[in-house]
């Protein structure tokens, strides 16, 4: 069973005076522990696309199921749990708090989450451990470089150990070396936690990085195949 399941989704956006239609009739599977770029240049409709597979937004028609489930058949809190413990978001823009330390931004999804106090303090070192950020767990934002950043951000949405991992244009604002580190550490999520990701990249080179990449154009699936060569950001960086 796909732990993603999106038949003929369509988005129009209505101001009362005009119509846009973001996407029109969408269709795919993503089976868990897979890698997916999904890939277009602005306007193509991913972003839309995935603040509905985020269950930050609902489509105008069609249907998206979520682990087996409807997401129409969820009620908001229900929508708010799964997207709290079964999801994790990164994006472009780090969302980092300010003036609050690396391990504060860390343990944040965890006071909104059903996880015991007393687990805590394991899980937000865990995450920080896991991408390499132990000398800067309390240092603020404004303390990073950009790359740390990200990787603290990377950092928070594994720290309620989801399903899947969201992440929108996260290398967006890095400069080449520290963007190939964040895709060497989302290939180990991959990899070998069989963490299942879906990156949003506008970037040909970045999206290589995935197993498989959908092509996005003017809101419809351009192209949807597997990656020939997948690039090894590991491979790459440490060049």
């Amino acid at each position: 069973m796909p732990l993603i399941e999106v038949k003929d989704l369509k988005k129009k956006y209505d101001d009362g005076e005009m119509a846009t239609v973001a996407l029109h009739g969408v269709s795919f599977d993503i089976h868990e522990g897979e890698f997916v770029a999904i890939m277009g240049p602005s306007g193509s409709g991913k972003s839309t696309l995935l603040h509905i597979l985020g269950f930050l937004d609902k489509q105008t028609s069609g249907t998206y199921h979520f682990d087996g489930k409807s997401m129409k058949t969820y009620g908001e809190e229900e929508l708010a749990r799964i997207r709290n413990k079964k999801m994790g978001f990164v994006f472009q823009a780090f969302n980092l708090l300010p003036r609050t330390s690396v391990y504060e931004n860390v343990l944040l999804p965890l006071v909104y989450s059903d996880i015991p106090e007393s687990e805590w303090d394991m899980r937000v070192t865990n995450a920080i451990h896991a991408v390499g950020l132990e000398a800067r767990a309390h240092h603020e934002p404004s303390e990073l470089s950009g790359g740390e950043k990200q990787r603290a951000a990377i950092a928070r949405a594994l720290v309620t150990d989801p399903t899947i991992i969201f992440a929108d244009e996260p290398t967006g604002n890095l400069d080449s070396k520290s963007g190939q580190a964040i895709m060497e550490i989302l290939q180990d999520l991959n990899e070998i936690d069989n963490r299942t990701i879906v990156l949003i990249t506008h970037e040909t080179y970045t999206a290589e990085n995935a197993e498989r990449i959908i092509h996005m154009l003017d809101g419809e699936i351009e192209r949807d195949h597997l990656v020939q060569n997948r690039k090894s950001a590991r491979k790459k960086f440490e060049k």
